[in-house]
C-alpha cells in the first residue's frame, strides 16, 4: 500500500530506539522526510545513518532534552515546518505508590505529557496554515488499564489520551487529525532491559519470565506475549497518511487485547 507520505516532513520524538525508532524507520521507508531525535548527538547521528540505508525520503536529526521548553523552541527554529508530529518521548519506572515523590510525579508529567503538549503548540500553527497535518501521541494501554506498579506512568498515559482528544476538537473541520496510539507491553529497549533484569533476579529464563508475567501481571492479554516495536509502527504510519483522514480524536489500541473491552 502506498501511504502517500512522499514530500511530507515527520518529526518523531524519542526515536533513537524502541517504538520511536521503528516508527521513524517505516515513515522514511514510505518516502517521508524524517527528523529523528534523542538526547545525545552521537546516538542521533548513528541512528540517522542507519535509517538512511533503507529510507526513500531524507533522514535528519536533532539532539537535546525535549522535556525542556528552550530545547523544544530550538528544535522548532531549526525545523520550522513539520507536517507530521509523533509525540513518542516517554519514560517509565515501576515504583510503589507510597515511594513516588512529588518531584517524580512532576518529572513524569514533564517528560511524558508536557513535551508533547509543547511540541504540538509549536507545530500546529503551521499545520493550520496549510490546512493539513497529523499529530499522534504514543500513549499506552496503561492509560486505560492503570498498572498498580506504576500509577504515575499510567496517569501520564491517560493524560495523553485526553490531550489528543481535546486537540482534535480544536481542529474540527480542518485537514488536521490528532489521535493517540495505545501499545501494550512491547519489547522496546527500556522494557527489554527491565525484563532481562527481572528475569535475572528471579533466576529464570526470558521465556519463563514472559510466560509468568502474562499469567500474573497481564492475564487479559490475548496474544500472551510482548509485542515487538515493528508491530506498532505500521498502525502509526497509516494514521500519519492522507488515507487516514477520517480517523481523528481516537485512541487506537495496539495492545494485544490486554484491555478487556469491546469498545
Amino acid at each position: 500500500m502506498n501511504l502517500q507520505l512522499k514530500n511530507k516532513t515527520a518529526f518523531v520524538s524519542g526515536s533513537t530506539a524502541g517504538i520511536g525508532k521503528a516508527i521513524a524507520k517505516l515513515l522514511a521507508e514510505e518516502g517521508a522526510d524524517v527528523i529523528i531525535s534523542g538526547r545525545k548527538q552521537d546516538t542521533v547521528d548513528s541512528v540517522a545513518a542507519e535509517l538512511r540505508k533503507t529510507a526513500q525520503g531524507s533522514v535528519r536529526g536533532f539532539a537535546g532534552d525535549l522535556s525542556k521548553s528552550a530545547v523544544a523552541e530550538e528544535l522548532q527554529k531549526k525545523y520550522p515546518k513539520v507536517d507530521i508530529l509523533i509525540n513518542n518521548l516517554g519514560i517509565f519506572e515501576p515504583a510503589p505508590f507510597e515511594k513516588i515523590s512529588d518531584d517524580e510525579w512532576k518529572r513524569f508529567f514533564d517528560i511524558n505529557v508536557l513535551s508533547g503538549v509543547r511540541l504540538s503548540r509549536l507545530y500546529m500553527p503551521y499545520m493550520r496554515e496549510q490546512d493539513w497535518g497529523r499529530v499522534i501521541f504514543i500513549s499506552s494501554e496503561s492509560g486505560i488499564h492503570i498498572p498498580k506498579e506504576m500509577i504515575h506512568y499510567g496517569m501520564t498515559k491517560s493524560a495523553q489520551i485526553a490531550v489528543a482528544r481535546g486537540l482534535a476538537e480544536t481542529v474540527a473541520g480542518t485537514g488536521i487529525t490528532v489521535n493517540s496510539v495505545l501499545p501494550g507491553p512491547t519489547k522496546s529497549r527500556g522494557v527489554g532491559d527491565f525484563v532481562q533484569k527481572q528475569a535475572d533476579e528471579a533466576g529464570k529464563s526470558l521465556d519463563e519470565f514472559e510466560s509468568e508475567f502474562f499469567d500474573t501481571a497481564r492475564p487479559t492479554s490475548l496474544i500472551q506475549r510482548f509485542a515487538i516495536c515493528e508491530e506498532v509502527a505500521p498502525i502509526v504510519a497509516f494514521l500519519c497518511s492522507p488515507l487516514a483522514s477520517a480517523t481523528t480524536g481516537a485512541p487506537i489500541r495496539v495492545e494485544g487485547g490486554v484491555v478487556k473491552s469491546a469498545f
